[in-house]
This record gives C-alpha cells, structure tokens and sequence, in this order.
C-alpha cells in the first residue's frame, strides 16, 4: 500500500536549514567502522566517504543527479533508533542529501541497497532544522528503487490521461495543464481569481484515497488563498456549477507536497459552487 505520510521526508531528507551556536559530538569513521564490525557487513566505500552494501543492482533504467525517482526505504539511526519508513515516496535527487542522492545513483530500477551515510553527507554538525536528526548522526537507509522518471511531468500526464480514460470521463485540458470536467456548469455568477467562494468538495488520489474533504454546506477561502489548481479550475464554473478538477502536481503541492499529501501529487477534486460571496 502505498504511503501518504510525508512529515519524515520532510524532516530528514531534504536539504536543512543551519542553527547558529550547535555544540556537539559528531559520530565519526570509527563509528561507523565499530556498527560495520559489530553486524559483520561487507561493505564498500565511495570517494564521498559512503558505505554502502548493494543486495541488488537491478535491471531497469539507472537514475541520475536530475532524476525523479520512487523509493521504497527504512531509516535508523546507529543505535537502531528508528527514524521512519515508506512503501513509496517519489523524491527529486536534485533536493536529497548528498548520501542518499548519491547512494540511489547505485542502483537500477528494481534494485535494493543499504546506505550508511556519514553527517558530512547528511546534515553534518548542525543536524536537521527540527532537531529530529541530532548534529552529527550518521543515517542508514535500507532502501529499493522502484521507478526513474527522467521526464516526470510527462509521467503526471500520462496518469491522468490514464485516468480519464479508465473512469470514461469527458475532460477538457487548459493551457496550464488542468483536466476538468463539467457536470453543472451552474446558473449564477462566475467567480474571478480574488473572489470569495463557499465551495462543497471532495478531495481524493487517483487510487481513490480521500486526503480531505467538506461538509455538505461547503468551505469558504479566497480563491487567492489556495493551489493555483483551486484557482483556475473554480473560475470554470458558474454559482451552482459542479464538476471535477484533475491538477497536476505543478498546479497542486508541487515537489515538495504539504501534510499529508507527497510531493510530485496528482490531486482529483469534486467541487460543487455554492455561492461567490463578493
């Protein structure tokens, strides 16, 4: 099943803010050395300093410093503290620490690695902007590489074609990139990009997972408040009006997704339009 919860990935694996005035004690070679001894691994070192152990090249495509890709992974710390894991978790190599980045550019799709990455490569001595990841810790990724998608705005476009298709509906696509479709298109007033709209919706994955949702008397928020998705796609009907938007992640929560919702997010809404309210 594949896993929503990205507060991990946004606390550890991405690029951290530094603290001023950090005082600490780095885990060092010898550390890592000592846990290599201790489990009796065979592992091999990088010129960057990263141990790695590849269980499985793979055979499909090999990512690159520029890939999107989709990992499976489980993280720990040295003293097997454990620091979250995810069937699925669709990352930029350009926006990971360096270990991990360097260490997926080892395998081919369908391959399985342990990464044992030292701070250098991590979050060195300032450790991670939450404090969830101590300065200087050393982090151990088990992790399985399931897809490079060198092109993956295509990819998003080829899952809500996919999509449109499967489920038969009659979509429009703006110049943006928005699907929509109209079942109502309503009778009262349309709104513009800064109007005030009460608005019923539905707010679900293509795999049919409901992430939030509205009560039947709808929610009201500025259109100048929300995803640009929201944006565009409310102004396509008229008070009254229902229908479906289907926004790419460029439109939606983009690379680095929000909440719940992961980064590179295909989001499919159904949306009545209560009421423009100015």
């Amino acid at each position: 099943m594949k896993s929503y919860l990205t507060l991990f990935l946004s606390i550890i694996l991405f690029t951290s803010c530094l603290k001023d005035d950090v005082s600490c004690t780095p885990q060092t070679e010898d550390d890592i050395i000592e846990y290599i001894e201790s489990k009796e691994l065979a592992t091999t070192e990088s010129d960057s300093g990263l141990h790695y152990i590849i269980e499985n090249e793979g055979t499909g495509k090999a990512a690159t410093e520029n890939s999107v890709v989709d990992i499976k992974y489980k993280a720990y710390l040295l003293d097997g503290t454990d620091n979250g894991e995810s069937e699925s978790s669709i990352l930029n190599l350009e926006t990971l620490i360096p270990g991990l980045s360097e260490g997926i550019q080892l395998l081919k799709e369908g391959g399985k690695a342990t990464l044992i990455i030292p701070s250098e490569l991590a979050f060195g001595e300032a450790g991670n902007s939450s404090g969830s990841i101590p300065c200087g810790t050393v982090l151990i990724f088990e992790i399985e590489l399931i897809a490079v998608h060198d092109d993956y705005d295509a990819q998003n476009e080829a899952a809500i074609l996919k999509y449109i298709d499967d489920n038969n509906l009659e979509a429009t696509k703006t110049e943006s990139g928005l699907y929509y479709v109209v079942n109502n298109e309503g009778t009262g007033e349309i709104p513009t990009s800064n109007s005030s709209v009460t608005v019923a919706y539905k707010g679900y994955f293509l795999n049919g997972t409901v992430f939030d949702e509205s009560t039947v008397s709808g929610a009201t928020f500025g259109l100048n408040q929300v995803i640009a998705g929201w944006t565009e796609g409310l102004q396509l009907f008229k008070e009254g009006g229902d229908g479906v938007l289907l926004i790419p992640y460029s439109l939606g929560y983009g690379e680095y997704g929000q909440g719940t919702i992961p980064g590179y997010s295909i989001l499919a809404f159904d949306v009545k339009l209560i009421s423009v309210n100015d």
